[in-house]
């Protein structure tokens, strides 16, 4: 029970982080100020937002899951796991963006986002939750 716990801890510490630094990394390559967006009720920023959250968790959920760590060298290998995972997650969220974005010639993305166009935000959150379906694919 008290290895559960710590497992727990750990893994739910090493996801948020992932998770903050993969919102943080994201925001800085779309053109578009997140947190600025958000406080002003920007409703596509959300959804962009969410969809970040939303598919590095199930990346990291399933990096997680495919480890099954049982003692501390296990548990060390499954959080380093868990990390890389995340970071190949937060890479191809990116470079899923950017190559939709120049596929799509009829519209620009970033200005979608900042025209507050909903319909663009919840296109990105599908696109981030389709990568991170395809990238969890792969570790399992």
């Amino acid at each position: 029970m008290v290895t559960v716990i710590i497992e727990t801890a750990v893994y739910f510490g090493v996801g948020l982080i992932m998770m903050m630094l993969g919102y943080w990394l994201i925001d800085l390559a779309i053109p578009v100020d997140f947190p600025k967006e958000i406080n002003e009720g920007n409703k596509a920023v959300g959804w962009v937002s969410a969809g970040i959250y939303a598919g590095l968790g199930f990346v990291i959920r399933s990096a997680i899951i495919s480890g099954g760590a049982d003692e501390a060298m296990e548990l060390l290998k499954g959080v380093l796991d868990t990390t890389v995972y995340a970071v190949i997650g937060i890479i191809t969220f990116i470079l899923a963006y950017f190559l939709v974005d120049i596929v799509n010639r009829k519209f620009n993305f970033g200005v979608a986002l900042k025209e507050k166009n909903e319909a663009a935000g919840i296109m990105i959150f599908g696109i981030f939750v389709g990568i991170a379906f395809i990238v969890s694919g792969v570790i399992q």
